[in-house]
């Protein structure tokens, strides 16, 4: 009997485990954590875990394979590490999904071992529970100044409006003491009064020559202002226009390192700088449906804001992201052009990208050592890197051209015209001998009238 009950006691307890392990009996032989890293290393371009992507969603995967296609993990193994040659072998169920989702083809993961595969997959089977939020409190203190804001902008009014009745009794008061002084004036002081000048033509007979100088000084302040003014026609520096779909370079250009010509490619080969085309975000935000970089969060914005203006990109190509195909519905976007030289400059990209590139950087930098550049665009753009809403950073006037002309020296050992220039520079050596033969650009045509207007 002793016996008996032992074993029963056993029996009970190897049921309760088994019952409490069956629900993550597929995909949790590995670990879930080490399986996140993997999966957002390698996955997340096409996959996500609750939404198609380019591929299906991968919750639960390890489950509907089973149910679907009668396989097991093995497969799936199989399936990460090499899908085409599961195909390639006939296999059923791999050709069915090849075909499900229009032949686009996976790509293979021959790197990833057993482990890592089973590391993902537990991933998918049971996913560890997000970070907690931030506490409520810790936004309270925008929450205090929102509802202060009326009661200091009920102060400030109480303040003006004592200050103004203050200032209403004073000039009472003045005007009645006026009052009081005139009746108590003699009659000497009376007829003082009547003798004084009264108009402002007998003042300017009196003090005819004081008031020759004094208006011709207004009117050199008055010509210097409007020449100056005419001078700083069509000058925007500080110039930054909000855009139809909100583009934040220090998110992509700084947090992500995206190099500026990724996007603008014709400025290292062309005469200008294109804007991109959409099918150019397109080319990340296929796959890039929200803002998941926690991170970095600009003031005032929020993950709502960002993968709200990835759904202007979607709008504007005609991307369905849970079709994962264009309809052909595209809207045109009306960007606002920041940078815009006049039709009488000529200014070409990629003469200074290509040809004056380090030539440029090495002089900025001397210029600057507290605040040097690594890329050429930052010499005239400015730090856009840095930059949430890029913004015209610099005077783009005649003689700031000129200036730079004067001071950047030529770089005689660039890769792109060295041997093309090599007969030239021999020239400007012997010609410019001083300061061990450094040139500057306006030795070699820089400050030609015609070199920047036609």
């Amino acid at each position: 009997m002793i016996s008996w009950r032992k074993h029963y006691r056993q029996t009970l307890i190897a049921i309760g485990l088994l019952l409490s392990t069956s629900a993550s009996i597929y995909g949790q032989d590995g670990d879930p954590k080490n399986g996140e890293k993997l999966f957002k290393a390698n996955c997340t371009a096409c996959h996500a875990l609750d939404k198609q992507v380019v591929g299906p969603p991968l919750k639960g995967v390890v489950e509907r394979v089973k149910t679907e296609g009668g396989v097991d993990k093995d497969w799936l193994h199989k399936w990460i590490k090499n899908n085409k040659e599961l195909r390639a072998s006939g296999d059923k169920y791999a050709n069915e999904i090849f075909e499900k989702f229009n032949k686009t083809e996976m790509q293979v993961f021959p790197n990833l071992t057993d482990k890592d595969i089973d590391d993902i997959l537990a991933y998918t089977t049971n996913p560890p529970a997000p970070e907690p939020a931030p506490a409520a409190g810790t936004a309270a203190p925008a929450g205090n100044n929102a509802q202060a804001a009326p009661a200091s902008s009920t102060t400030t009014n109480v303040v003006i409006i004592s200050l103004l009745a203050i200032a209403a009794l004073l000039v009472w008061i003045l005007i009645k003491l006026r009052q009081l002084v005139k009746l108590g004036q003699s009659e000497d002081l009376a007829g003082l009064n009547e003798t004084r000048v009264k108009s402002f033509s007998e003042i300017y007979q009196k003090y005819h020559y004081v008031g020759k100088g004094l208006i011709a000084i207004l009117a050199l302040l008055a010509t210097y202002g409007i020449w100056n003014w005419i001078m700083w026609i069509g000058v925007y520096k500080g110039y930054k226009p909000e855009q139809p779909i909100y583009f934040s370079h220090k998110i992509h250009a700084g947090e992500q390192k995206i190099d500026c010509q990724l996007c603008h490619s014709s400025a290292k080969y062309g005469k200008v700088s294109e804007i991109p085309s959409m099918n150019v975000c397109m080319n990340c935000h296929r796959t890039i449906s929200e803002y998941n970089a926690a991170h970095y969060m600009e003031p005032g914005k929020d993950k709502a804001f960002y993968d709200g203006e990835i759904q202007k990109i979607y709008a504007a190509t005609g991307w369905d992201p849970a079709k994962q195909q264009y309809t052909g519905k595209t809207q045109p976007v009306e960007w606002t052009r920041i940078h815009n030289m006049p039709d009488f400059v000529y200014f070409n990209h990629s003469q200074h990208v290509v040809a004056g590139e380090q030539a440029i950087i090495n002089s900025f930098n001397k210029k600057n050592p507290n605040n040097k550049i690594d890329v050429v665009c930052k010499a005239c753009h400015g730090k856009i890197d840095t930059m949430n809403v890029v913004q015209m950073a610099n005077d783009f006037t005649m003689g700031w051209c000129i200036e730079c002309h004067r001071t950047t020296e030529v770089d005689m050992n660039n890769g792109y015209n060295k041997e093309y220039f090599k007969n030239l520079h021999d020239k400007l050596k012997k010609q410019y001998p001083k300061d061990g033969g450094k040139i500057t650009v306006d030795a070699i045509g820089g400050l030609e009238c015609g070199k920047c207007h036609y």
